[in-house]
This record gives structure tokens, C-alpha cells and sequence, in this order.
């Protein structure tokens, strides 16, 4: 017992001592004290400590990892209450313990999506820079979620509407919207889109060729009635050139 409250006081004062901005030697002194090593000098002595400040390390590791998953769940819950913002700031500081895992971008580009339409200019200045801002944060995101896995079909297809529907550069969109149905043949959202695309880029026959892929595809009848009034839409401005 008289163990378990020298360690823990030890902790607290490390804790105190560092928040009052006491120098590291003072704090490693603590350490040294916790951990019962203070010089080593023999080998026995020496494997002692590189042992007990190994299992340091591995408890800070695993505190790490802990921290960003629970950073990345409470994120995933602001987006279940539509609270973006709160949300990108949980994938951020995610981020800062995975920062190769694409699901976090992918997630960041959802929410710099949906921000992007709540960036009202209240100082009526006329100016829509914090709106665009968050939309090339969201392809920056998408983009790096793709990198990390090309194959990742759902930053493909985010960043195939963000180009299509928000920035406006159809053409951009086309290649990832062809590699995301490729690998899911059957995903009716990316056909849509990648029609969408060729169609906004005046490639009317590709554009025709998706839409009646769709109508083959699709078992709902509102998406195959929408699909063939948007091949009749396009053939239309296919022959009238």
C-alpha cells in the first residue's frame, strides 16, 4: 500500500511540476524516483532500466492510440448529429496519431464538404473565400485518402461529386468516377455521377452509354425512370449540335 502511494504521488508531482514549467531534469529526477532507477552502472543495473522505461513507453504508445481512436469515434458522432464542425475538429487532432489512416481524410473531406455550405458571408463583404476554402480542404482530404488506397471507392466517389457538383470541373471527376465503378460494378450513386460528369463535359455518347448501363443495373423504377428521362436529355443535346 505504501508503494502504491509513493508512485502515485510521485505522478502527481511530475504532473504539478511540468504544468508549473519546472525544468526536465526535475521531472526526470520524479521519473527516476517512480520507476526506482537512478544511475545504473552494472549490467544487471543497466537491463533494469532500459526494461522499466521500455514498458514506459509502451503504456504512452497505447495511450496514444487510445486517444486518437476515441478522438475519431467521437467525430464519427458529431456527424450522426449533423455537427460538422465539431466533427473536423476531432478528425484533426485524430490526424495527429494516424496520420496515414484514409478513413480519417475521407471523413475530414465529408465534413469540409458540408461546412462549406454553412460558411455564410455574415460580413456581408461579398466574398465566398471561406466557403471555397473548405471545399479544396475537402479534395486535399479526398485526394490523400486516395493515395493512401486507390481502391478506396467512397473518397473516389467524394471526390467525384465535389468535382462534378460543387467546384465545377466535371473533367477532374471523370477518371475517379471510372475507377470507382470498375470496382463496383454495380454502385448506381457512381454511375449517376460519372454520367453526370460526361455529360457536363459534352461527352454525350458516354454519357448516353452510362445512363443505359444504369437502367440495366438498377432494380428501383424511380432511378431507371430518372436515368431514361437524362439519356433522352442528353441524345437531345447530342443531335441538336
Amino acid at each position: 500500500m505504501k508503494k502504491r502511494i509513493f508512485i502515485a504521488g510521485t505522478i502527481f508531482a511530475t504532473v504539478i511540476f511540468a504544468s508549473c514549467g519546472v525544468s526536465n531534469k526535475t521531472i526526470t529526477r520524479y521519473q527516476r524516483l517512480e520507476e526506482g532507477v537512478s544511475s545504473p552502472t552494472t549490467v544487471e543495473e543497466l537491463k533494469t532500466a532500459i526494461k522499466k522505461y521500455q514498458e514506459r513507453v509502451a503504456d504512452i504508445q497505447l495511450a496514444n492510440s487510445q486517444i486518437g481512436i476515441w478522438y475519431k469515434m467521437l467525430g464519427t458522432r458529431y456527424i450522426d448529429q449533423k455537427m460538422y464542425g465539431e466533427a473536423l475538429k476531432c478528425f484533426q487532432e485524430a490526424l495527429k496519431y494516424y496520420p496515414d489512416n484514409q478513413n480519417l481524410y475521407f471523413y475530414v473531406g465529408v465534413c469540409a464538404g458540408y461546412m462549406s455550405h454553412a460558411a455564410l458571408d455574415f460580413g456581408a463583404s461579398g466574398s465566398s473565400e471561406v466557403s471555397y476554402n473548405y471545399l479544396k480542404l475537402a479534395e486535399e482530404a479526398y485526394l490523400r485518402a486516395i493515395a493512401i488506397e486507390e481502391r478506396y471507392v467512397r473518397a473516389l466517389y467524394g471526390l467525384g461529386i465535389l468535382y462534378v457538383y460543387e467546384l465545377e470541373e466535371p473533367e477532374k471527376a471523370i477518371p475517379y468516377l471510372e475507377r470507382a465503378v470498375s470496382i463496383e460494378t454495380r454502385n448506381i450513386d457512381a454511375m449517376f455521377a460519372l454520367a453526370n460528369a460526361y455529360w457536363a463535359s459534352y461527352e454525350f455518347d458516354k454519357s448516353a452509354a452510362m445512363f443505359d448501363k444504369i437502367i440495366a443495373t438498377t432494380k428501383s423504377a424511380e432511378r431507371k425512370a430518372t436515368a431514361e428521362e437524362n439519356k433522352k436529355q442528353v441524345l437531345d443535346a447530342l443531335y441538336s449540335r
